[in-house]
């Protein structure tokens, strides 16, 4: 079995599983890995997660270097979020999931909007990962 890494970092992400969500945290830097289909739990579906994730990239944002989707080692983009002030998560462009900073998750959460279903899965989320 491949063991994911941390694109901030590169050490091994440890999997945290609730029912059948699972996301993937780094133990060393505090990041988030959430695959596409818990995205959209949190988001009511990918055009509102779409639409989250709309914002502008700041110049420092567009000069940081792209990290590598720990799925398929492809080069993610940077995606600020509206209206989260300087929130810059990373994106895998095949759609394999996103990369969120320490921190990032808890904005995550503030301005998502479960889907039907995925309420617990966002109070599972905030128990683990909101102080």
């Amino acid at each position: 079995m491949n063991v994911m890494k941390c694109p901030a970092d590169g050490k091994p992400l440890v999997a945290v599983e609730h029912d059948s969500v699972e996301v993937d945290w780094c133990p060393g830097c505090d990041g988030v890995w959430l695959d596409a289909g818990e995205m959209e739990l949190l988001f009511d579906g990918r055009e509102r997660l779409v639409q989250w994730l709309s914002g502008e990239l700041s110049a420092v944002a567009r000069m940081e270097k792209a990290r590598r989707c720990p799925i398929c080692g492809g080069k993610m983009d940077k995606l600020a979020a509206r209206g989260a002030g300087e929130i810059v998560c990373d994106r895998c462009p095949k759609g394999h999931g996103l990369w969120l900073d320490q921190g990032e998750l808890a904005v995550l959460l503030e301005h998502g909007h479960p889907s039907p279903g995925g309420e617990e899965v966002t109070a599972w989320l905030r128990g683990l990962f909101v102080e």
